[in-house]
């Protein structure tokens, strides 16, 4: 188990030429940064979950309450045209198959309290995710897999600097061809004027709000690193790219970009690369030992961007209703699924008149208990 260790004073625990990551309170290393100084705010606090976890999270109930120190902080570094983008997970309740509220209380918070506006809500997909909380997902099958975070980005002022021209994707094989084939313009059922101009080529797509990213990391040169010292890895880190979507999106080379809850410093790998300055600030001194392998990698090479839009750039979402003719459907629960039934066979579909009644029924377990083991140790 990692500890996470407070020194008495915040200290730099290591400095590049764009760059400084320090080790204590993220809080008194925010109190030393000038007023209005702060281009971007890329974070991924530690989430409100229902127990605390090695990386020191606080109970869901206490979140709000715990983060009003840094968003007063937050709100006297950020420049007025600056932006604030915090990447958060939501919780569960315990015992039940019902979702906290805390990250949708926290925006409300950051809004109505002080002052922040949401410019944009975004949701980042990790189609790698388990299907947890194992109890409601896989056991009572009556929930769905939890695979969204929510990416809150918001600003002092409505209109934070920006472009979505620095996050471009590859046009899809279908663009290509209504591209080549010319669009008929037309107003759509939903009332939307297309005009001609949808058909023009420039080049690449505006991304949707939806970011899709698996988390997979499994032999970087950061884990390797970690690895060969005997290093336990952040348990929590967000793939690069995520936090890269938005410091190309809102920030300028020379810019400034903070993350007080650095964890193993994906944020300033990112920033020291795309020669942003920056700041990280992590509590615990075992995480960023390991952080030091992300500075001490030799510098990726070279990509050029993937204009093609094949297959390879894409993820592939089934759509709804794929699979639902022909799949029998279960009476479903008359009491939510409260009372934990196990199915030990697949259940199959009623017999028809023409076959046999079939001997050997689905082997059922079923207590009346209303939690089991299994969701004691979501």
């Amino acid at each position: 188990m990692c500890s996470v260790s407070t020194p008495t004073a915040p200290v730099i625990f290591h400095e590049t030429p764009n760059g400084r990551i320090y080790l204590g309170d993220s809080r008194e290393v925010l109190d030393s940064f000038d007023q209005t100084s702060v281009d971007l705010i890329m974070t991924s606090p530690p989430f409100g979950l229902v127990r605390k976890k090695d990386y020191g999270n606080v109970d869901a109930r206490e979140y709000l309450d715990w983060f009003r120190p840094f968003a007063t902080a937050f709100k006297r570094i950020l420049k007025e045209n600056g932006s604030l983008v915090i990447d958060i997970g939501g919780a569960w309740i315990p015992r039940q198959p019902t979702r906290s509220l805390y990250h949708f209380k926290l925006l409300i918070m950051l809004c109505e309290e002080f002052g922040f506006h949401l410019a944009q809500e975004f949701y980042w997909w990790s189609p790698s995710k388990l299907p947890t909380p194992a109890e409601w997902v896989t056991v009572r099958r009556i929930r769905v897999k939890d695979a969204v975070n929510c990416v809150w980005w918001l600003s002092p002022t409505p209109w934070p600097r920006a472009s979505n021209r620095r996050v471009l994707q590859p046009y899809s094989q279908s663009m290509k061809e209504l591209l080549r084939n010319g669009y008929h313009a037309r107003k759509r059922p939903s009332g939307h004027d297309i005009s001609r101009k949808f058909g023009r080529d420039n080049g690449a797509a505006i991304p949707p709000n939806l970011i899709a990213l698996p988390n997979t990391e499994s032999n970087s040169f950061y884990l390797r690193y970690c690895r060969e010292r005997g290093i336990v890895p952040h348990p929590a880190r967000y793939p690069s790219e995520l936090p890269e979507f938005f410091i190309r999106m809102l920030t300028d080379a020379g810019d400034l970009v903070v993350d007080p809850f650095a964890g193993s410093c994906v944020t300033g790998e990112v920033c020291e690369r795309l020669h942003r300055h920056w700041a990280c600030v992590e509590l615990s001194e075992d995480y960023l030992k390991g952080a030091l392998g992300r500075f001490a990698a030799p510098p990726p090479a070279p990509r050029g961007a993937n204009t093609q839009g094949d297959d390879s750039a894409y993820y592939r979402l089934p759509r709804p209703g794929v699979l639902w003719n022909g799949t029998p459907e279960d009476a479903l629960p008359a009491d939510g699924g409260q009372t934990r039934v196990i199915a030990t066979e697949p259940a199959k579909p009623p017999a028809t008149e023409a076959e046999a009644p079939c001997d050997r029924q689905p082997r059922l377990f079923e207590s009346g208990a209303p939690y089991g083991a299994e969701a004691r140790d979501q």
